[in-house]
């Protein structure tokens, strides 16, 4: 894997008609949402070989939004990543990334927001990045790290739905 997209889900209606977490669908604000920060990574070039797609209703409307920008991504829909924390997120990765060059995850909070400041630390990102980012990383927001030939993560850039902090290079 040479690049790494977190792209966290749209803005969800507070509950769902079932009741359950998991059913949740997006706010119209959600679906809008999306839809933008996927035109604006693949503006800038970030387009996906494959992508990992948490079950979640909320998850599975994000990635429909943004699958016009990245038509030849493969999508790949991923129970374990519901709830899953930082470390599952990026053995997911790290296994789809064996024999693609950029892999995107939709996903969920915590798990994204604590994964893209492990990342950010671990390639010694200027710290207003990891304080930002560790203060919030709303629906929509979007991180992405390049890694080099030993693993090591570099920033590339962090997307929130109003305003980001640029591209690292």
């Amino acid at each position: 894997m040479d690049r790494l997209i977190l792209l966290r889900h749209g803005k969800a209606e507070p509950e769902s008609a079932s009741g359950e977490d998991f059913d949740r669908r997006l706010a119209p604000r959600g679906h809008a949402e999306s839809a933008e920060m996927a035109a604006r990574l693949a503006d800038l070039g970030f387009l996906p070989d494959v992508v990992l797609v948490s079950t979640a209703m909320r998850t599975r409307e994000t990635w429909a939004a943004a699958e016009p920008h990245f038509p030849k991504a493969v999508a790949r829909f991923e129970d374990e990543l519901y709830h899953a924390d930082s470390g599952a997120v990026r053995h997911a990765a790290a296994r789809a990334g064996a024999t693609v060059g950029t892999v995107m995850v939709v996903g969920h909070n915590p798990g994204l927001q604590e994964l893209a400041v492990r990342l950010l630390t671990e390639g010694s990102a200027p710290g207003s990045l990891i304080s930002r980012a560790t203060r919030q990383f709303p629906t929509a927001a979007a991180a992405v790290f390049l890694f080099d030939d030993n693993g090591r993560p570099h920033f590339d850039g962090l997307f929130f739905p109003q305003g980001d902090l640029g591209r690292g290079d």
